[in-house]
This record gives structure tokens, sequence and C-alpha cells, in this order.
């Protein structure tokens, strides 16, 4: 079998902390290939993705015309050289991201950093607010997930990630709750203000909506009080919508639910449908007081800065997303899928609550002691995977069932997503 043999050589060879795979064999798959909102495994087993491989294919698996358009870049110009001799689509990439950020918002524009992955550009946020208002310090939140890198480390707040390597992180960053409700408010607010009195406070760092954190949506009021805070103190708002943006939420990026705009959006996954590209976009006059003007050699960059593949791939996806109407559809289809979930799932052995806006949904399952139900939520998204639904967990304790399909999934498909989820809840 050819997943035996692919698991094999990984545990043979991959570092052993990577790739999870279950002793019996029953976790995980190895992706053979993938379609629209379908994958097949190694055996020729065909799944539906409800995660879009981490929220990337928003457009769907192999979307058409983002693959020629990456074969196309291919064929002319494999690769060039990041910050030195410039190619064309970078420049045309960097100007789109301005037109659909900060020239829809502000009519201000914006300037661009490439980056390869997200947690790259939180790192040029991290930097650029630094440089444009000398002030080290960044306000986070409890949940927050904003990468692995050892400056986006230090603001990503689960000890999993952190422990191993607090002795080595800078621990630049405070952290206040991440409210759940209106109530909240007012004892968060008081919290960052008494951090901005004590530290040297530069920038507030946030996720509009967590994705890894537990599918987590705090209220309306809280993105325009951070804007009010960061305001009052001259710091910078830096929005992490990484998994956010290109219409996941039904917006096209999740800070428009509020009308609250930031001085620096980092984005990616989505942003390409599938090649690893990122970038840290920022009003062009934070970028402009952050940022001296290359004298030849730049102080952040890489060799695969603004790679043309990726740039070709993410003005194909963008154009994807606006021809198709894909914004418009994520948040009908998300209005389905919630109502979905609250009337075909019910179960009298665990607590449900239910949350989410677009196509980013939660399930979130709790014993009936209030404690979080780990073990039945693993089971259940190992069982949906034998049956043919790519699901993950989310949250501290891996007890939250997300839902970040593809945007164009069918209404059908959720349905019988939702249909089986609830036969395999009250299986267990």
């Amino acid at each position: 079998m050819k997943t035996k043999k692919t698991l094999a050589l990984l545990r043979q060879y991959e570092s052993r902390n990577v790739t999870f795979v279950e002793p019996d064999g029953s976790w995980p798959i190895v992706w053979e290939r993938a379609k629209g909102v379908h994958v097949w495994d190694a055996e020729g087993k065909k799944y539906l993705d409800l995660t879009a491989a981490f929220g990337v294919a928003a457009a769907g698996h192999a979307n058409p015309n983002v693959v020629k358009a990456g074969q196309r870049q291919m064929a002319k110009l494999l690769h060039a050289m990041g910050d030195v001799h410039p190619h064309e689509l970078k420049a045309k990439l960097a100007r789109e991201l301005s037109k659909i950020t900060f020239e829809r918002w502000s009519k201000a524009s914006g300037k661009t950093i490439f980056c390869n992955s997200g947690f790259e550009a939180v790192e040029a946020a991290l930097k650029s607010s630094l440089l444009a208002t000398g002030k080290r310090g960044v306000i986070a939140f409890s949940g927050a997930y904003h990468g692995l890198g050892y400056g986006a480390l230090n603001a990503t707040h689960r000890d999993h990630f952190r422990t191993s390597f607090s002795t080595q992180l800078r621990e630049f960053c405070s952290f206040a709750s991440f409210p759940g409700s209106a109530k909240d408010l007012d004892e968060v607010a008081s919290a960052i203000r008494g951090y901005f009195r004590r530290h040297k406070i530069g920038a507030i760092l946030v996720e509009p909506i967590q994705a890894r954190g537990g599918i987590n949506l705090p209220p309306s009021g809280f993105l325009p009080l951070l804007r009010k805070i960061c305001d009052e103190n001259r710091a910078l708002l830096i929005l992490d919508e990484i998994y956010t943006g290109f219409g996941r939420t039904g917006k096209w990026f999740a800070c428009e639910h509020t009308r609250t705009v930031p001085d620096l959006i980092c984005l990616g996954k989505a942003l390409s449908g599938g090649f690893p590209i990122s970038a840290c976009v920022g009003r062009a006059e934070v970028m402009d007081a952050a940022w001296p003007p290359s004298s030849g050699e730049a102080i952040h960059t890489s060799t695969f800065l603004g790679h043309p593949v990726g740039c070709a791939m993410a003005l194909a996806q963008i154009d994807e997303v606006r021809k198709r109407g894909l914004v418009g559809q994520s948040a009908a289809r998300g209005r389905f899928l919630l109502d979905e979930i609250r009337t075909q799932i019910s179960t009298s052995k665990f607590r449900i609550e239910v949350r989410g806006i677009g196509l980013m949904a939660g399930l979130e399952l709790k014993n009936l002691d209030g404690s979080p139900a780990t073990t039945a939520s693993l089971k259940i998204i190992k069982t949906m995977l034998h049956h043919g639904f790519i699901l993950l967990p989310e949250g501290e304790h891996a007890n939250v069932i997300s839902f970040t399909p593809p945007l164009t999934i069918s209404e059908s498909d959720l349905r019988m997503t939702t249909r089986e989820l609830n036969r395999v809840l009250n299986s267990l």
C-alpha cells in the first residue's frame, strides 16, 4: 500500500515531531490529489474537504485558472531575485493588494513586504511597528496563534508551542484576554490601557477571529475599541488576517464586519490558493515612516521574496474570488452551515456550542460537567475521516470541530456533512 510505504519513509527520514501517526494506522491519510472540494488519498479513496487545507484552497483545490497562471509563469520565469532584480508581477500584485485593502477602506494607498509563509508576514509587521514607533512592546491576546518563528512565537499564546523555546524568546509581548462577549470589553480595555501605562507599547496584534484558538468570535465592539486605544497612544493596530482574509468570513477581510481599518494587515493562506506566498501590507504613510529607501541592501528580505509563480497565482486567485462572487457566496453558505449545524446536530451526551461567521465555523464539545470533551472530539474527527470527511480540531483542548471548507462548496455537501456528523456524534 502506498500509504504504509509513505508513512514508513516519513518515520525513517522526517523529524519525528512533525507527522503524527496513530499506531493502529487510523491516522493520517496520505493525499494523492485534490480538485474542487474533494481530496483523493494514495489508495484512491475520495474525501470531502471541510478544511480547504488550512483555509488555503478558498477558490477550490487546483482551481483551473490559478493552476494555469502558475504553469504559464513557471514556463516563462521560474525564479527572480527577491529584492535585487524585480519582475513585473511583483509590482502588479503589490498594486492589487493596495487596491483591495487600504484603497477600498480609506482611499489611501498601501505598501507591501512580500514573504513566504504567514508567520513571516507577522514578523515583517512586528519589524515595521518597531521602526515606525520606536517602541518594542506589543500587546497580543490569550488564545492567539501568529505562527511559530521566533519573532511570531512571542505573540503566540499557547504553552504547547512556547514552553520548549521560552529561554530563547525575547518576551516583548504582553497578553490581554480575548473577549467572548460585550460585557468583557471594559475589563479588556482596562488591562490594555494598563499595559500602555507600564510599558513602551508600539502595537496591538490581533486576529479579528481566532481560528486555531477555537473559532473564537469577539463582540462587535472589540476591533473598534482597539483602534481607539491605538489612536490614543500613537500605536499601530496590526491585524493578522492570514486565515480570515479573502472571503473566508463573508467579507473580503474580517475587519470589514466592523469597518475597522488597521495600520498593518498580514495576509497568507488563501492569497495564492496553494503556493507559499504571504504579505504584510501597511498604510503607505506607516511603511514609509518605518522603512528607509533601499541603499542597495535591504534590511529585511529573503531569497524567494515576491516569487514570480506565487505572484502569478495570487493575481489569478484574487481574480477568481472576485469574478465568481465567492465573498458573497461565503456569507450565504456560512449562514446555511450554521443553520444546518444548529438544526441537524443534537445530543444528550455533550454540551454543544456553535459559533461562526461566513465559512468559518466551530462546533465546541464539552462534557456534561463542563470540561472539554477532547477525547470525544478527536474520535469524531477520526471516524468522520474514515467516512470520507476531512475535519480538524481547534482550540487549546482540541475540542472544537472546525469547518473552513473551500468557498466553492455546495449546500448539499454541507448538509451531507452535518447529517453524517450527527450520526457519528450520537453513535459514540
